[in-house]
């Protein structure tokens, strides 16, 4: 996770209400608007069905008691307010105790269309859908666990199995290619960028996704897609430590990007 970040997350008051301002919340209204027009018929099932489930408001940033009393009803999840960055340990224990992390400020218009760090609009928009969905929340909250009893040097194979399924996972459907992970849902480019035919997708399986490497500033050269939701709870019962173990024997993929210094400006 990046060391530091220029924003500040907003403290609730002691209503437990965070007030914002008329320019982030028109921030707000305009990421949630460009953004479903976008998903269109690319988003998984489960996903826009959460979406419905947890009403988001359009004109203005939801409360997270909001969002708290949905999750809570459909799979015991709380969302928790955070700084703009925490360290793993955090993010692991938060998780482990279903709550998920979510920054609270929003991004500039400077940076309306790409944010390297998670804001408010990622966390609830990307995420909070699909945690109504109790496969994908069961996932999570079983790699909570795994990650906060691990080592840190296991941790940093865990982080590849979050981020090509939580934050860029793919489904295979029988209409089609549909997306279901956070990272892609909220973003305009790589939305797109899924369906054009410059990445290379594959079929998830699980030993393969632990010895890839990726970076987070870049867009995503590989993806693996699963078949349907369900996958996720089928991993989430997995011995995934020891799965973790035959990837550091083997070592890991040969990047599909070049160094960060050799990229071309």
């Amino acid at each position: 996770m990046a060391k530091s970040s220029k924003y500040t997350s907003k403290q609730p008051n002691d209503q437990g209400v965070i007030e914002w301002s008329e320019e982030e919340n028109k921030i707000w209204s305009e990421l949630v608007a460009r953004q479903l027009k976008c998903i269109e018929g690319k988003a998984c099932d489960e996903y826009m069905e959460g979406l419905k489930k947890i009403d988001l408001p359009h004109d203005r940033i939801p409360q997270l008691h909001e969002i708290n009393a949905v999750l809570e009803k459909e799979t015991g999840w709380q969302v928790a307010p955070v700084p703009a960055l925490i360290d793993f340990d955090e993010f692991f224990r938060l998780l482990a105790n279903k709550q998920f992390p979510v920054a609270t400020f929003i991004r500039s218009r400077e940076e309306f269309d790409y944010l390297q760090e998670p804001d408010i609009f990622h966390e609830i928009f990307g995420h909070c859908a699909m945690l109504t969905n109790p496969a994908f929340a069961e996932f999570t909250h079983k790699y909570g666990q795994l990650g906060y009893a691990a080592e840190k040097k296991d941790r940093v194979y865990l982080a590849r199995l979050y981020w090509f399924t939580v934050e860029f996972g793919l489904m295979q459907t029988d209409n089609g290619l549909r997306i279901y992970g956070g990272g892609i849902l909220s973003s305009p480019g790589e939305t797109q960028y899924v369906y054009s035919d410059k990445p290379e997708i594959n079929k998830l399986e699980v030993l393969d996704v632990l010895r890839t490497p990726y970076r987070i500033d870049i867009m995503q050269p590989l993806y693996y897609t699963i078949n349907s939701i369900d996958d996720l709870f089928d991993i989430s019962q997995m011995d995934i430590m020891s799965l973790v173990q035959r990837a550091k024997e083997l070592g890991l993929f040969e990047p599909k990007f070049p160094p960060k210094n050799k990229l071309a400006s």
